[in-house]
């Protein structure tokens, strides 16, 4: 009887055995699951990074790309202005360079003092205030006129009509007179003066 009761004791703990042995494996097995499952989720990590980091590169390309369009829209835009500026300026100037000749006329107008003296005074002041006018006008748009004698000849600015016999050597290549004025605006030089220049002759 008492053999037959530890064979029982004995099947029994070989029972729980066989049980603890099951539990162990169910936990290591659970544990396997639990790395597999953690491993998959810094994969996805990783691969949400990588796709983060591409987005970010992509959108720095884009606001790159879009800020060399801005800078150069606003090249072009400076461009076009100064252009258009120009050309505003060109076409005041030839308009202006077409009343030219009328400026020539005042100035034969009143070349001779005399006659112009013996004119009516009312009305050569009204002529005198338009031609005041006129200049003042040119003065806005930065015109002046080349009207002046004894300076050196400049080809820039002057056309020699006509060459004065000097035998004074200082006054050499030296305007003599007007013929008729010039003009220029700033630098650019709308028509330069007729003039006369002393030529040295020893």
């Amino acid at each position: 009887m008492k053999d037959i009761n530890e064979n029982e004791l004995d099947f029994e703990k070989n029972i729980a055995d066989d049980d603890s042995n099951e539990t162990d494996n169910d936990i290591n097995y659970e544990l396997d699951d639990e790395i597999v499952e953690e491993s998959g989720i810094q994969h996805k990590l990783k691969k949400l990074r990588e796709e983060l980091k591409a987005e970010k590169k992509q959108s720095q390309e884009y606001l790159t790309g879009w800020q060399k369009e801005r800078a150069s829209f606003v090249n072009f835009k400076n461009q076009e202005e100064a252009k258009r500026s120009e050309r505003l300026s060109a076409m005041k100037t030839n308009l202006i360079a077409d009343f030219l000749p009328v400026l020539d006329s005042f100035d034969m107008a009143f070349s001779n003092r005399e006659a112009w003296e013996k004119v009516d005074s009312s009305w050569r002041v009204g002529v005198e205030y338009i031609h005041t006018q006129f200049l003042n006008t040119l003065e806005q748009y930065n015109i002046q006129a080349i009207n002046t004698i004894d300076v050196a000849f400049n080809p820039m600015i002057h056309e020699p009509v006509k060459t004065i016999a000097t035998d004074d050597q200082s006054k050499d290549e030296i305007v003599a007179s007007v013929v008729q004025k010039g003009y220029q605006s700033g630098s650019i030089v709308m028509r330069p003066a007729k003039v006369h220049i002393y030529k040295y002759e020893n």
